[in-house]
């Protein structure tokens, strides 16, 4: 009954014109007649149409639409037809698939080349800077003038042309963000070689400097915090929104995957051909650097719960420290001299840690960028923001002259670790002001106090009662530098736009009071 009502309606959109009125047509006001079982071919009942079972089912079965006829009530469609529609979609999907594929490897292709472009102006302004600055035999840090260069540059066209200074920071985003993803890698060379670093200073000496870097630490974090606490409760500034910064893209799989096959290809070529790049740290640079790229990616992946105790850049160290010690004992040479091929200080000759720290420059400069980014945080929030970063980096410096006296420590080892709050770039271009430093020491010291920073820097903000923003990056920044402003800045991100201020300032005004003669005198007669 309902196949013959189903054909009843469907029917009369598929006959002529002059047929339709033959068909029994229903009043919605009137109720249709009872058809009587017997009319109709489709009843159970009907002797007129005979049906054979088979295990209970019917062996009529109901006929495609296509090969329906003419009486069925449905048009007819011819099976060629549909193929060639089926296969005619399947090839538009395929030619939109390919169209896509070619837009996304044009646009991957596109964006290597804008980061390879800003990036690579950024290094060859501080490289040509930083020559400029040796043959004028200044001594002031090249990076530094180059940084406030950029940003007075920048802070020109937002006054005259606002959408030329826009255009600008655009421009230099991939190679900003880039500096911001591998920035922790750029610290690692100095702690890679930390054995060589450490290997003629006493033990004693050892531990007086552990117990100022853990201790000046948390005074340095103190200091600031307490002061922009005190700063803020005075000009009682009311918090705003700070400007978005955005985040650097995370690792994939695939780079983890690419950097470990360059490792295990330079590796066994530099076993078996030591000089096939011309000198032992050429010929060690590919695998050395890939180990520490590794090593940092693998230290990333891991648990937040590792990695409060085993922190990425430790990872990183570790690994790098791994390949050297098992290609000195394939070789028979040892660890000590592929270290030495590791960080080599000559840039006729460089190593893997001589690559990656050629990179501290574009650090500097790349502060131009996050402050203009900032400015208006920056501007509003002033007096909290340069009277901390103010006091705890004076304080930072002449508590350690003090410190080092007190507990007698050598001169020499208290000169190399007076910048131990300040970014490697800045703390290397300190020390430079004076003489006898050890700038191996140096750079291993400044980046211990990152990672003593960067595992109880929350935990002791916690602890000292600092819940303001403002306090908490600021503290974190001028204590514990880069790799602290990192560690807080992943969990507390509304703290990060007062970490890369603070961060940026701190080795900024560090910088410029040491290279006044007064000061270097002051703290010189402290140390004795």
């Amino acid at each position: 009954m309902a196949a013959a009502s189903a054909s009843a309606i469907f029917t009369p959109f598929f006959l002529p014109i002059r047929h339709r009125s033959r068909i029994p047509h229903f009043s919605p006001v009137q109720k249709p007649r009872k058809i009587s079982s017997k009319l109709s071919p489709f009843s159970s009942n009907s002797s007129q149409t005979p049906r054979s079972y088979n295990n209970g089912r019917s062996s009529e079965s109901p006929k495609p639409s296509h090969f329906l006829g003419p009486n069925s009530g449905f048009p007819l469609v011819d099976p060629q037809i549909i193929h060639s529609q089926r296969r005619v979609s399947v090839k538009s999907n395929e030619s939109e698939t390919g169209l896509t594929s070619a837009t996304s490897l044009q646009s991957t292709v596109v964006k290597l080349l804008h980061l390879v472009v800003s990036l690579g102006i950024i290094v060859a302004m501080d490289k040509f800077l930083k020559q400029a600055f040796v043959a004028a035999a200044i001594k002031f840090p090249s990076a530094l003038f180059g940084m406030f260069c950029i940003f007075t540059i920048l802070m020109v066209l937002d006054s005259t042309v606002p959408a030329a200074a826009t255009s600008v920071m655009n421009f230099f985003q991939p190679a900003f963000l880039f500096i911001q993803r591998w920035l922790p890698l750029f610290y690692v060379p100095s702690l890679v070689v930390l054995p060589l670093a450490v290997k003629d200073i006493p033990a004693a000496s050892g531990l007086k400097i552990i117990f100022i870097i853990v201790g000046g630490w948390l005074a340095s974090l103190a200091v600031a915090g307490y002061t922009a606490i005190a700063v803020r409760k005075i000009v009682n500034t009311e918090m705003v929104a700070a400007e978005p910064m955005a985040k650097p893209s995370p690792f994939f799989s695939v780079e983890l995957w690419a950097w470990s096959g360059i490792f295990l290809v330079s590796f066994v070529s530099a076993f078996l051909y030591p000089t096939i790049l011309g000198t032992n740290a050429r010929t060690c640079l590919p695998f050395l650097l890939a180990s520490t790229v590794v090593g940092y990616m693998f230290g990333n992946g891991l648990p937040g719960g590792v990695k409060k105790v085993f922190h990425p850049i430790i990872c990183c160290a570790l690994s790098a420290e791994l390949a050297a010690f098992a290609y000195g004992q394939l070789t028979k040479s040892g660890l000590n001299p592929v270290l030495g091929y590791y960080l080599t200080k000559t840039a006729s000759n460089p190593g893997a840690g001589d690559i990656l720290m050629g990179f501290l420059g574009s650090v500097i400069l790349s502060f131009a960028f996050s402050m203009f980014q900032q400015r208006k945080l920056v501007k509003r929030h002033a007096a909290e923001i340069f009277t901390s970063v103010i006091l705890s980096t004076v304080f930072s410096l002449y508590s350690t002259a003090l410190i080092g006296r007190l507990i007698g420590l050598e001169p020499s080892l208290t000169i190399s670790i007076l910048p131990r709050c300040i970014t490697v770039a800045l703390a290397l271009s300190i020390v430079s002001f004076f003489e006898g430093a050890n700038t191996s020491l140096t750079a291993a010291v400044v980046v211990v106090t990152g990672l003593v920073g960067a595992n109880f820097v929350q935990t002791t903000l916690d602890k000292l009662g600092f819940s303001d923003p403002i306090a908490r990056g600021i503290a974190t920044a001028s204590s514990a530098h880069g790799l602290g402003t990192a560690a807080l800045s992943a969990k507390e991100p509304e703290a990060l736009p007062f970490c890369a201020i603070a961060y940026a300032l701190t080795g900024i005004f560090g910088s410029v009071i040491c290279s006044v003669p007064v000061v270097r005198q002051s703290l010189l007669a402290i140390i004795g």
